[in-house]
């Protein structure tokens, strides 16, 4: 007998213990005696077997309460084979917490799927965006904005390499860098035309067009009459061909 309570209690007092199960008492020390008057040390023995006792009947009623919240959550699954046996072992307990948790994570995942209502407002949100007006319809104009993206997104990416701009520039940077170009353009052409007309007031860039207007009618009209009249087709024989008149 001693040799089996030396057992327990190298058990108790070992690392492996969990810290809970020993616990010595707070009342009066009952120690037991040997015979030769001696005291045992095995005193915490019998509090420590009780405490024990209590802990395997709570996994009992923990195993229950699991039960009834299985059933709950997770009403298909089979009936556990520990349910008709005496003993409740952790590694029971563990599994239907195990699928407890994996019911709960699937449902969060299910979750986050659209519901029925939500696809209908998206599709309707897309009709009203993109003029479409039955669902046969929405297809074709998915296809089609997506070619139209793809267009607009490989022009801007010419534009950007043309304009000497970084790749991350807004298409507004893009747009006003083209329209600076275009008014250095337009300022050019204006220098151009006051350079042939030899004038920098619009005002007599007006008044010289429109002498010419006048004045090129008639003249073009006389070219054409020396042309038929001396039988010729170019404008550089008019000339010689006159002055072989005389």
């Amino acid at each position: 007998l001693l040799k089996v309570l030396s057992h327990i209690d190298s058990i108790l007092r070992s690392p492996r213990a969990p810290p809970l199960i020993y616990r010595r008492s707070k009342g009066p020390v009952q120690n037991y005696i040997k015979e030769n008057g001696q005291e045992c040390g095995f005193e915490h023995l019998p509090l420590t077997i009780e405490m024990w006792a209590d802990q395997l009947l709570a996994l009992k009623d923990l195993h229950r309460s699991l039960r009834k919240l299985s059933l709950e959550l997770v009403p298909w699954h089979t009936a556990d084979a520990s349910d008709n046996r005496e003993s409740i072992r952790v590694e029971d307990l563990q599994f239907m917490v195990d699928a407890i948790l994996e019911e709960i994570e699937n449902k969060e995942k299910n979750s986050q799927a659209p519901s029925l209502p939500t696809l209908f407002a998206i599709v309707s949100h897309f009709q009203k965006l993109f003029d479409v007006n039955s669902l046969n319809g929405i297809y074709p104009r998915m296809n089609e904005v997506y070619t139209k993206l793809g267009e607009m997104t490989n022009a801007m990416r010419n534009l950007h390499e043309l304009l000497e701009l970084d790749s991350s520039a807004p298409p507004t940077v893009v747009v006003d860098t083209v329209g600076k170009l275009c008014d250095i353009i337009n300022e050019n052409v204006t220098e151009q035309v006051q350079q042939l007309l030899g004038t920098q007031d619009i005002h007599s860039i007006i008044t010289k067009l429109e002498e010419h207007e006048c004045f090129f009618p008639p003249f073009q009209a006389l070219i054409q009459d020396l042309l038929c009249l001396l039988e010729i087709s170019n404008l550089d024989d008019i000339v010689p061909t006159v002055r072989n008149l005389k």
